[in-house]
């Protein structure tokens, strides 16, 4: 080999490295740029609901139609009067209206032949109440049974709770959440010697109500109790950061 051959070669070489390096340099670059963090933030707090809303259901069964609808106009006074004696506001009780059916029983005669045989109609009324003074519905909702022995044919439900500010909290949840989500990503970002960068994208995970310290299963579309007074309210965010 020449003189000119081997200086050829060498700048050929070093032309070589330098692009090996400015490739590395490059994809490193592109790397670094491209990395990002991806991290679920959680949020959740205890609160106490401030409205309640219970529901009694009371009937009669007559053949008379007429005598039938009077008994229960009468057991609705009756009604009445034990929930204002309760402490119930006339505002806050709702009678909606009296559900009219007939009562047939179906069954075969001796030959084998369909039957039916007509009891009666019954009329039922459901009596709602809306309050914001828990503690006066559940004294209610526990001594209404004593109407049974006055011969009102009388089925209460258990009370429902629930949070006039909810969409507030909610708020204040996804606020905190995201702050968490924010957190957790710098931390990794520091524990492997990055600096976080911007927020790329944010998902908002499922908004969720169980009772306070009830073994609840999350539900996919979420979960809303309304048995419990006392409830703990949950959401996650789903957060992407660049990283710097």
């Amino acid at each position: 080999m020449n003189k000119a051959s081997i200086i050829v070669a060498s700048i050929l070489s070093v032309a070589v490295v330098i692009a090996t390096i400015i490739i590395g340099n490059d994809y490193k670059y592109k790397f670094k740029v491209n990395e990002s963090i991806n991290i679920t933030g959680n949020a959740l707090k205890d609160f106490n609901a401030d409205l309640v809303k219970w529901r009694a259901t009371y009937s009669r069964n007559n053949f008379d139609l007429k005598s039938a609808s009077e008994q229960l106009k009468d057991d609705q006074g009756v009604v009445k009067n034990f929930l204002i004696s309760q402490g119930i506001k006339s505002n806050e009780i709702v009678f909606e209206a009296v559900n009219i059916s007939k009562d047939i029983r179906y069954g075969t005669d001796p030959n084998g032949n369909s039957i039916s045989q007509f009891n009666g109609y019954i009329l039922s009324q459901d009596v709602t109440i809306e309050s914001k003074d828990l503690d006066k519905i559940e004294k209610a909702s526990r001594e209404i049974s004593n109407l049974i022995s006055q011969g009102i044919e009388l089925n209460s439900s258990n009370p429902n709770y629930y949070y006039s500010k909810l969409e507030d909290l909610k708020l204040e949840l996804i606020a905190q959440a995201s702050e968490n989500a924010k957190q957790r990503a710098e931390n990794i970002a520091t524990k492997s010697g990055s600096k976080l960068g911007h927020l790329q994208k944010a998902d908002l995970g499922i908004f969720q109500i169980t009772g306070k310290n009830d073994n609840e299963d999350y539900s996919y579309g979420g979960a809303f109790n309304t048995t419990s007074r006392q409830k703990t309210a949950q959401i996650t965010v789903k957060a992407s950061f660049s990283t710097n």
